[in-house]
C-alpha cells in the first residue's frame, strides 16, 4: 500500500484536475437537475468531476484495499467491511457554482476505521488547494505554487469571535442556538469546505449545524474536518464525541460544532445548553 504522503500527492493532483474541469463549465452550460427536497441540484460539472475523481483514484489505488464513497455515486454496502475508504464530494456548494459566487469546493478525504487520515479541499475559483495528513499539519498551496502552513486564530474571548454560517441551510433551532452564543459578528458562506477553510485560516472562529428536515453527509465534513483539526481547530458533535464516518447511514444527523479549538469546550457547553432550552421551550 502507498504511504499517506504518496496518497496525498495523488489526491491533490486529482483535486486540481477536477477543479480545472469544473472551471471549464459555466453555470449556463452545465444543466441542473433537482435531486429532491433537501438534496439540491446536480449539474453536468458535478457528474463529470465525480467520474474524473473516481476513475483517477481507482486507477491509482485499486479497489481491493480501498472502498469509495461519493455524493454522485450509488452507495455500495461493501464499504462497511473496508478499513480504508475514500470519501468524495466532487462539487461542494453546487448552489454557489450555479449562482457564480465562487463559493464552491472539491473535497477528497481518506478514512481509516471511521476517522479521516488525510484530506484535500480545493477552492477552484480562488486557485487554492488545502491539504492535511493526520499529525503533520495543514497547508495551503496558492495558484502560483507557494505552499504555506495554515493555523486557526488564537482568539479565546467568545465576544471577539466570528461565527460563519450557511446562506441557505438554516432552521429555527440553529437560529436560536446561534443567537445564544457570544460573537463579534456573523458571516455567511455557501460552501461547507469554504466555511471550514475560513476557520482553519483564522478568518472565522466557529461554525455549527443542527440538522432538521435534511442532514449533511459524510462527504460534506470529512476532508474539511482533518484540515481544520491539523490547523489547530476542533470539531465534535454537541455531546463532545468525535465525528465518525463510513457508518451504515451516511447522514450526519447529530448537531455539530466546529471551532478554532481554543475554547471549544466552552462553546460546546453553551451549544448543548441552548439546544436543551430550545427543545423544552
Amino acid at each position: 500500500m502507498p504511504s499517506l504522503d504518496e496518497l496525498l500527492t495523488i489526491a491533490q493532483t486529482v483535486a486540481q484536475e477536477a477543479s480545472a474541469l469544473i472551471l471549464s463549465h459555466s453555470p449556463t452550460s452545465s444543466p441542473k437537475i433537482f435531486k429532491g427536497e433537501g438534496e439540491g441540484y446536480v449539474t453536468k460539472a458535478d457528474l463529470e468531476a465525480n467520474q474524473l475523481i473516481l476513475s483517477r483514484l481507482q486507477s491509482a489505488c485499486g479497489t481491493e484495499q480501498f472502498a469509495y464513497i461519493s455524493e454522485e455515486t450509488a452507495d455500495n454496502p461493501q464499504r462497511l467491511s473496508c478499513d480504508w475508504v475514500w470519501i468524495i464530494d466532487p462539487l461542494d456548494g453546487t448552489k454557489g457554482f450555479l449562482e457564480s459566487t465562487g463559493e464552491f469546493a472539491v473535497h477528497i478525504a481518506l478514512v481509516h476505521r471511521q476517522r479521516p487520515v488525510l484530506g484535500v479541499v480545493a477552492l477552484p475559483a480562488l486557485g487554492e488547494i488545502y491539504t492535511a495528513i493526520a499529525q503533520q499539519g495543514a497547508f495551503r498551496q496558492t495558484k502560483d505554487g507557494r505552499k504555506e502552513a495554515i493555523h486557526t486564530s488564537s482568539k479565546t474571548s467568545l465576544e471577539t469571535m466570528i461565527a460563519i454560517v450557511s446562506r441557505s441551510h438554516r432552521n429555527s433551532a440553529m437560529d436560536y442556538v446561534l443567537a445564544k452564543l457570544p460573537k463579534q459578528e456573523q458571516q455567511n458562506f455557501g460552501s461547507l469546505g469554504g466555511k471550514f477553510i475560513a476557520i482553519a485560516t483564522g478568518k472565522a472562529d466557529y461554525y455549527l449545524t443542527i440538522p432538521r428536515n435534511s442532514a449533511p453527509k459524510d462527504w460534506d465534513f470529512c476532508a474539511p474536518e482533518i484540515i481544520l483539526q491539523e490547523a489547530g481547530g476542533k470539531i465534535t458533535y454537541f455531546n463532545g464525541q468525535p465525528l465518525l464516518y463510513n457508518r451504515p447511514d451516511l447522514h450526519q444527523r447529530e448537531p455539530i460544532l466546529a471551532s478554532n479549538g481554543k475554547v471549544h469546550e466552552s462553546l460546546r457547553q453553551l451549544c448543548e445548553q441552548a439546544m436543551a432550552e430550545f427543545n423544552h421551550g
